[in-house]
């Protein structure tokens, strides 16, 4: 995000130091490597905003933004093990570039690292932010647990789906956006209003990328087109198409989805030419819209100022357009 190019250059130079001053141990050449590689940086940035609205030293937040970014990499570096994943970011994957014992032991080292950066700030606001990290670390993993049996239960709906993907995505981004409200004890209505904020950011990201994966354009998601539809993924645009047809349609639609002998460009055309009769890219959008309102409506209600909450609105709107 060029706007914010000041903040993450900062940021990244606290990464640097954090990594430098790491023990000189194997364990942590993972993790050195894993922090490294290219990213937005959306979570600590988030952090680093809420607390904006606060403070002017924005060094106070560097800790919890840490933490933040630390724990979702070591969730990537968990999830990537669990999908036998082999790129990340357009490198290797830590199981592929050591091995699966290394690619465990240190992801489990950066969640101890994650809450060790909480140890920086005093006692009650420590207790608060190890409060919000718990309840959203047992989140991640119960939606991670329902993506994992999403794989083989045929009977999923569009609200299981709306559950796991705001536990499993949703649920991070809204921690750390209230956690820039905690350090700075902010009151108990901003706390839930930035928890609701960061919530709906995350489940309309989420949504829209589901979207841009058969409708965006390759060079802007940085993916190939239908991948998803490739893999048999249950998306949000399955499950909309799902809930709207009869048991026979969903039949013959499936035996398209789930057939792996069709050649890759026609699986994908046929399946997003039953989407767009169905008006299932339409509806997908308005569940955007939906979530993308709700979270720039409850920034409204902050009792910050308008200026200062003109930041956080467009790092809302550059997710949603993938301008970043």
């Amino acid at each position: 995000m060029e706007e914010f190019k000041v903040e993450i250059k900062t940021f990244e130079n606290y990464i640097d130091n954090f990594i430098k001053n790491l023990n000189d141990n194997k364990v942590y050449d993972p993790i050195k490597y894993f922090l490294k590689l290219p990213s937005k940086r959306i979570r600590p940035l988030l952090t680093i905003t809420a607390h904006s609205f606060y403070n002017d030293i924005s060094e106070y937040a560097f800790s919890a933004a840490l933490a933040n970014e630390i724990f979702h990499n070591f969730t990537l570096v968990h999830d990537d093990v669990m999908d036998s994943s082999n790129i990340r970011r357009g490198s290797e994957t830590v199981h592929v570039k050591w091995n699966l014992n290394q690619a465990i032991l240190s992801g489990d080292a950066m969640q101890i690292l994650a809450y060790k950066c909480l140890e920086d700030y005093e006692s009650k606001i420590q207790k608060e932010l190890i409060k919000v990290f718990n309840d959203t670390a047992l989140k991640i993993c119960e939606g991670q647990q329902l993506d994992i049996e999403f794989e083989k239960n045929p009977n999923t709906h569009f609200t299981d789906y709306m559950k796991m993907i705001e536990f499993k995505t949703a649920v991070l981004l809204a921690s750390s956006l209230q956690m820039g409200g905690v350090i700075n004890n902010a009151s108990e209505n901003d706390l839930k209003l930035l928890y609701k904020i960061g919530l709906n950011m995350g489940l309309a990201f989420q949504i829209q990328d589901d979207y841009l994966d058969l409708f965006g354009e390759e060079k802007i998601i940085g993916k190939k087109i239908g991948a998803d539809v490739l893999m048999n993924k249950k998306t949000v645009l399955y499950h909309i198409f799902k809930d709207s047809s009869s048991s026979k349609v969903l039949t013959d639609f499936n035996k398209i989805y789930k057939n792996s002998d069709i050649e890759d460009s026609i699986k994908i055309k046929q399946i997003r030419d039953i989407y767009l009769n169905n008006e299932v890219d339409l509806k997908c959008q308005d569940l955007v819209k939906k979530y993308s309102s709700i979270c720039i409506n409850s920034l409204g209600d902050l009792g910050i100022s308008r200026n200062k909450k003109k930041n956080l609105e467009m790092i809302c709107m550059k997710l949603l357009s993938r301008d970043y």
